[in-house]
């Protein structure tokens, strides 16, 4: 698993919706994981503000990222990430699904998670230091859930199961966690996206039950 902002082939016959959930999931994992580089922030320079998907409902929180990131530079980007996310010690904001399910680190939500990752034959790559449970490789898991070439694990089944065991849960609270925090900055918005993605998200996976 290995979050990136490239954008990836949908197996089989490309569906436009298909391809605009899959990405977005990989750019919303790119921004999670670490603040954006000068040629990430040129990008939104240029990005279209409509929404990434069809339909009305993420259009605002787009353009509020789309306009959150073109008002920063890297420097101001990195120190606003820092300063929820890093720091020496225990951060201001934890980004960890065991953390908002279990009240700890490393708890029995993450256990769960690698179990369900094995069984998807999936395994957290040997050059990150981060846990399965961070928020960034939850939406990974999910961009290859949806695009990837093994029709046995890519489907929509295991996508909702995935998504209701370990993203559904805590993700929400993640984000009201942050944009209640007075230096999100940026960060706000990203939030604010993720939250109405997962919305969306969570409404879509209701019809299909």
């Amino acid at each position: 698993m290995s979050p990136t902002d490239q954008p990836i082939a949908i197996a089989g016959s490309p569906d436009a919706e298909e391809v605009a959930r899959a990405e977005l999931y990989g750019l919303l994992a790119r921004l999670w994981l670490a603040p954006p580089d000068e040629a990430l922030l040129r990008e939104f320079a240029v990005a279209v503000t409509e929404a990434p998907q069809e339909g009305g409902f993420l259009e605002t929180p787009w353009q509020d990222l789309v306009g959150a990131l073109r008002g920063v530079n890297v420097a101001q980007a990195t120190e606003a990430f820092d300063a929820l996310f890093g720091g020496v010690g225990k951060p201001e904001v934890f980004v960890y699904g065991s953390f908002y399910q279990a009240g700890f680190l490393n708890e029995t939500p993450l256990v769960r998670l690698r179990e369900d990752l094995a069984r998807l034959g999936l395994a957290r790559t040997t050059d990150t230091t981060e846990t399965e449970d961070h928020i960034a490789y939850g939406f990974e898991v999910m961009r290859y859930l949806i695009g990837g070439d093994d029709a046995a694990v890519c489907n929509l089944e295991q996508q909702r199961r995935f998504f209701r065991s370990h993203l559904q849960p805590w993700v929400a609270q993640l984000c009201d966690t942050v944009q209640a925090h007075p230096s999100a900055g940026w960060l706000a918005a990203l939030a604010g996206m993720t939250r109405a993605f997962i919305e969306v998200e969570t409404q879509a996976f209701d019809m299909v039950e």
